[in-house]
């Protein structure tokens, strides 16, 4: 299937992306393996996207991205990418149902939650270990539950989670909170809520479903267990690069390394949002970059023309 443009990823700068593309009167394609509107469909609610002087559902601005770049003519298709290469100046995109062509790729696949790899993690996700408090928070109604990591992330997911549950505990390795500070004071002054600066959770405990936590004090080396219903991890993101390991430069964490014009080392490949390597990842800024790269992929296809 042959295309002008190829995008792997349908988050917030995958669909941007197709959005200038398409209007740039590229036929695009965005591939997608999961839902389309990427992390930020799974995020509660975001305050400091412009325009929005309420806020807005995480899920909805997603929405509302997808139907935008479906106006615009891009066909968004289920598709998990297994591999990228070139050949005779186009790029063939493998994928589990078929392979895509084009003259230029913008890869946009973004990122996944880390995991913390404590004993107890992976035995008990989905039985009280959770990565989104949009989608399970509900379940956790009059209980107590952990979140792990005091950045952005785990403070704006337990916020949501205060709609339902009885009282968290933020559990944080540094002795610090990372997050705006914005998002601190809204927490500080809640009677339901507890903050544990540096210390380390060392296991995940519970038979069938979570039933308690053991952490270190980092300070003192004192270990306790600490009751509680269910975990919500935030502690980083992991990039969905593998696929194209062998074939651009990643940094050493696996993001994807590009110029001041978001090209990678691969000539016609572009990269956008969070799987490339930098230091800001908003969902606005995601969706800056997916604006250039297509603007930039535009500009290198008609490069043939001349």
């Amino acid at each position: 299937m042959e295309y002008d443009l190829v995008i792997v990823g349908a988050g917030p700068a995958g669909l941007t992306a197709g959005i200038y593309a398409a209007r740039s009167g590229l036929k695009t394609v965005i591939l997608e393996r999961a839902t389309p509107g990427g992390l930020v469909s799974s995020t509660d609610r975001i305050d400091n996207f412009p325009g929005f002087p309420e806020g807005i559902k995480g899920l909805e601005i997603g929405e509302r991205m997808v139907e935008q770049a479906r106006r615009f003519g891009v066909e968004i298709v289920a598709a998990e990418v297994r591999g990228i290469e070139h050949a005779q100046n186009k790029i063939f995109v493998r994928t589990d149902s078929g392979n895509y062509t084009g003259p230029a790729v913008i890869i946009a696949s973004g990122s996944f939650p880390k995991m913390i790899g404590v004993p107890g993690e992976k035995e008990l996700r989905g039985r009280g270990v959770s990565y989104c408090a949009t989608c399970d928070g509900p379940l956790y109604r009059n209980q107590d539950v952990a979140v792990i990591g005091g950045g952005n992330s785990g403070l704006q997911e337990g916020r949501f989670l205060l709609h339902f549950v009885k009282r968290i505990t933020f559990i944080e390795f540094l002795p610090y909170l990372t997050a705006e500070k914005i998002l601190q004071r809204n927490l500080e002054c809640e009677p339901r809520v507890n903050f544990l600066l540096n210390h380390q959770v060392l296991s995940i405990n519970g038979s069938e479903m979570v039933e308690s936590l053991t952490i270190r004090d980092r300070g003192t080396n004192e270990e306790k267990k600490i009751s509680t219903s269910g975990v919500f991890i935030y502690t980083g993101l992991v990039p969905n690069s593998e696929f194209v390991r062998n074939v651009v430069d990643l940094d050493q964490d696996g993001f994807i390394l590009t110029d001041e014009n978001l090209q990678t080392t691969a000539n016609g490949i572009f990269a956008c949002g969070d799987i490339r390597a930098k230091r800001t990842r908003q969902v606005v800024t995601a969706c800056g970059e997916g604006a250039e790269a297509a603007l930039n992929a535009f500009y290198y296809i008609e490069s043939f023309k001349n």
